[in-house]
């Protein structure tokens, strides 16, 4: 039987439909974890709630615009400062977040004055950022406070000031992937369109579902002005406001993170004939092939060959170098959704590492299709992990390196195993060919490190021969 019952799961027999572990000549179409679904009452998920999937993934990337959230300070303080979005504007992502502070009184008695006093504030604090993502919460939803009234009463004081309103709060989806949708959605609706770009180049793209995290968008940048193609907007890494506004002048969406952005390319695609082309970031070989994909639809082929000629001279003999020292780590990917088919075969592939393992937090059943379809076998797949699967599969794989996040990072420092941000980075960027090298080099930093060895032993033992042994 395909479909494992771990026996973590032995009070709860549903999670069955959610574990896969991968065997020899199967059909990946009738053996697939169960995904987006809601989770199972009695399993403790892992999953994030719709508004941050709106807030924290995609417009808390967005250079140049307040972030307002109206909830609880809590809701803002979660989701600031977990993701690492670098800007070139003084890293405004990084150092600020708003939040209308919502106390007991306010929910009873209403917010929506508390709301545009904090924007008008926030406005006047930061006169330089003329633009505003506004975000309903939880309790803000469940009271009926009316944010676009306010939004449009405020833009009507304030003719300079552009306000966009998602109305997601963390109740309305089974997972974060919710928030994407309703934020890709909401964006084409009311403000693509908005904003007429200035045309530099022959050959224009968005790139979508690119973040910058640790300067992802930056290093990928650079390849894309060796080519002379022109970036119309980053969605939504490093992006400014107005730069989002034009994506309807675009020639070509090329997009990475398809679970997070892949519903605004569907929908320029509807509503303005622009072509959707996907690759994969991450990896040498994946970046070539989406190199080659870009300037193929442009017919400049000679360009993107030259380009990764260049970048593999300058980079393959030292990924070369921890390929030969990775070979046969197992890894383990604990993570959100397309990242699983996005590093799976690439670490395989480009470092030699063996991925053993594998949750994913909000992806659909069509990332799963993809990340079974490249993975190996013997592999474990299971969609909205919770932390007694998690412990079980770590003693069933043993895995050198698991690639999580902090929250599930504290639990596997615990059990003396190295882990990476697999949401953030270490030391990134990680995307391209040199933040490949930069992810292999902090894979092999972690598994060689000896603190995890050295975590393990008993100080109280009189024999030193196990700590030799871990130095």
């Amino acid at each position: 039987m395909p479909m494992v019952l771990l026996n973590c799961d032995k009070d709860i027999p549903e999670r069955q439909k959610h574990v896969y572990l991968k065997a020899p000549e199967e059909s990946t179409k009738e053996y697939l974890p169960i995904a987006n679904v809601a989770t199972i009452p009695g399993s403790l998920s892992e999953r994030g709630c719709a508004f941050c999937g709106a807030k924290l993934v995609i417009g808390g990337a967005v250079k140049d615009a307040i972030q307002m959230i109206h909830g609880p300070v809590g809701c803002s303080y979660d989701t600031w400062h977990t993701k690492r979005y670098p800007s070139d504007n003084g890293h405004i992502p990084l150092k600020y977040v708003w939040s209308t502070d919502m106390k007991e009184t306010h929910i009873v008695f209403g917010g929506e004055k508390r709301l545009e006093k904090s924007i008008h504030e926030a406005f006047d604090a930061m006169p330089e950022l003329k633009s505003m993502f506004l975000y309903t919460t939880c309790p803000t939803a469940l009271i009926g406070d009316d944010v676009r009234a306010v939004a449009k009463k405020v833009m009507q004081d304030r003719p300079d000031v552009d306000i966009f309103t998602v109305e997601c709060p963390g109740f309305s989806g089974v997972s974060q992937s919710k928030g994407h949708h309703v934020l890709n959605i909401g964006w084409v609706d009311e403000k693509v369109g908005g904003v007429e770009p200035e045309i530099t180049s022959p050959y224009t793209i968005n790139l979508i579902g690119d973040y910058n995290i640790q300067g992802d968008s930056t290093l990928l940048e650079q390849y894309w002005k060796k080519l002379g193609i022109q970036v119309i907007s980053h969605f939504t890494g490093n992006a400014s406001y107005d730069a989002l506004r034009g994506m309807h002048r675009a020639q070509l969406n090329v997009v990475n993170c398809a679970r997070s952005a892949g519903y605004i390319a569907n929908e320029l695609k509807k509503r303005y004939g622009i072509p959707r082309l996907d690759i994969d970031t991450w990896g040498f070989s994946y970046m070539a092939e989406g190199i080659r994909k870009v300037c193929a639809f442009f017919g400049i082929e000679e360009r993107g060959e030259a380009l990764i000629a260049e970048e593999e001279a300058k980079w393959k003999p030292q990924l070369d170098w921890y390929k030969e020292r990775l070979k046969g780590k197992k890894m383990a990917i604990w993570t959100g959704g397309p990242r699983l088919w996005h590093w799976t075969k690439s670490v395989e592939d480009d470092m030699g590492v063996e991925v053993v393992a594998m949750s994913s937090k909000f992806g659909h059943e069509e990332d799963f299709e993809k990340v079974v379809a490249r993975g190996r076998e013997g592999t474990y797949y299971l969609d909205d992990a919770n932390e007694l699967e998690f412990f079980e599969i770590i003693d069933l794989v043993n895995p050198d390196i698991i690639f999580t996040g902090p929250r599930v990072g504290e639990l596997v420092k615990k059990l003396h195993i190295p882990y990476i941000n697999g949401h953030a980075y270490h030391n990134g960027p990680y995307m391209g060919f040199e933040g490949f090298v930069n992810m292999a080099r902090d894979i092999y930093n972690a598994t060689q490190c000896p603190v995890h060895k050295l975590a393990s032993i008993d100080i109280r033992e009189p024999s030193t021969a196990l700590l030799e042994e871990a130095i």
